[in-house]
């Protein structure tokens, strides 16, 4: 058993094939998978996904990287966030590195997140690049443990690591994990407890080493698991329960 626990099957690269990708996902032993959203405007389809499919589940957020959307206030956030199939608030966080200047909107836009999931009792989905000590600065300051979250398709250093850790969060490891040049980042994932780990893909990006190159999906969350079992010393199968037991525990509102 696996769980993607981060992917975005409405985008075009994949919701024009849907079936073929979930067909795919349970050909490779992957049962379930969170859809994220990263604006408001899209999130209907998302939540289109996630009503048909019982093991398709949804968040709701606006990703730092977009600028001209529907801003979201805590009170929307919390509002969308009562759908049934909603089990986190995100995709959030702070990204300095397509949108420079660590701008005061994105800060704002984070906090408001937070705010949402600590009001609704959900855990944050978040987003971080070259912006790791603002990011647990303002988690630290906004009391983001009392939610719980994820810090997804992690590519930072132990230390912070250590202090998403601190602040009560998991870690997910992409299939970034099996590329050449990422030797600092299994040097990571070796220290990160898998009581603590979730694995994803954040399809349709990123696609591990052997599909590199190529459109990413679910299914191939198992290259990920492969490689956090080798760099674990374990099997993939305990991979597999340990970060699956880590998604259901985390997203209370998904069901096995």
């Amino acid at each position: 058993m696996l769980v993607d626990s981060h992917c975005h099957l409405d985008f075009p690269d994949l919701a024009g094939k849907l079936d073929e990708v979930l067909a795919a996902m349970a050909a490779n032993g992957v049962t379930h998978a969170l859809c994220v959203g990263v604006n408001l405007e899209q999130l209907p389809a998302v939540l289109d996904l996630a009503e048909k499919h019982a093991n398709l589940f949804a968040s709701v957020g606006v990703h730092p990287d977009y600028e001209e959307v529907e801003e979201p206030s805590v009170e929307r956030l919390v509002e969308l966030a009562r759908h049934p199939k909603v089990v986190a608030i995100g995709e959030t966080g702070l990204d300095y590195f397509r949108i420079q200047g660590q701008p005061e909107w994105q800060k704002e836009r984070f906090r408001n997140h937070i705010r949402a999931a600590r009001a609704c009792g959900k855990p944050l989905v978040v987003h971080t690049r070259e912006a790791a000590a603002d990011t647990l600065a303002i988690l630290a300051e906004e009391g983001a443990k009392e939610a719980g979250g994820v810090m997804h398709c992690f590519t930072e250093s132990w230390e912070v690591a250590q202090g998403a850790l601190d602040l009560g969060f998991y870690i997910s490891f992409s299939g970034i994990i099996t590329f050449r040049s990422a030797e600092a980042l299994r040097e990571v994932a070796r220290q990160v407890p898998l009581e603590r780990m979730l694995v994803e893909t954040d399809s349709p990006y990123l696609a591990p080493v052997p599909h590199r190159g190529k459109t990413n999906q679910p299914a191939y969350v198992r290259h990920v698991a492969e490689e956090v079992a080798r760099l674990h010393g374990v099997s993939v199968e305990e991979v597999g329960r340990a970060t699956s037991e880590n998604f259901f525990r985390l997203f209370r509102g998904a069901s096995a």
